[in-house]
């Protein structure tokens, strides 16, 4: 389920490929001093009855590249691999995708800082 500025997902009954889980991702645009606009994340929620909170922030530029950083750190809380918590629903993921660029105010085409990719862990 996804509303601006939130995406729900779970799993309510166990498969081999995927255990039991359910996953908030709460997302807004924080103003850094120094960093300028930024993209601040917190996932929390289970996986096979593990509570798990993560925060990260991303910077304006690599903000784009938020369901592949939301992913791995899924995964390191048990979500398998081959499950992809953000892309199980692609229109759900589109219309997160452009409420992030909405709130960062960016466009198609924009450059990339690579020292933003190292700073954000990319």
């Amino acid at each position: 389920m996804f509303e601006p500025g939130h995406l729900h997902r779970a799993n309510t009954v166990a498969t081999a490929e995927a255990p039991l889980f359910s996953v908030d991702l709460h997302y807004e645009v924080r103003k850094d001093p120094t960093e300028g606009p930024m993209l601040h994340m917190r996932m929390h929620g289970q996986v096979e009855g593990k509570a798990f909170e993560e925060i990260f922030e991303l910077h304006r530029d690599t903000a784009f590249n938020f369901a592949s950083v939301a992913t791995r750190l899924a995964h390191k809380h048990g979500l398998p691999t081959n499950s992809s918590l953000i892309m199980r629903s692609h229109a759900e993921y589109d219309l997160m995708f452009e409420d992030i660029r909405a709130k960062l105010g960016a466009q198609s085409g924009e450059p990339v800082n690579l020292d933003h990719l190292e700073k954000d862990g990319l």
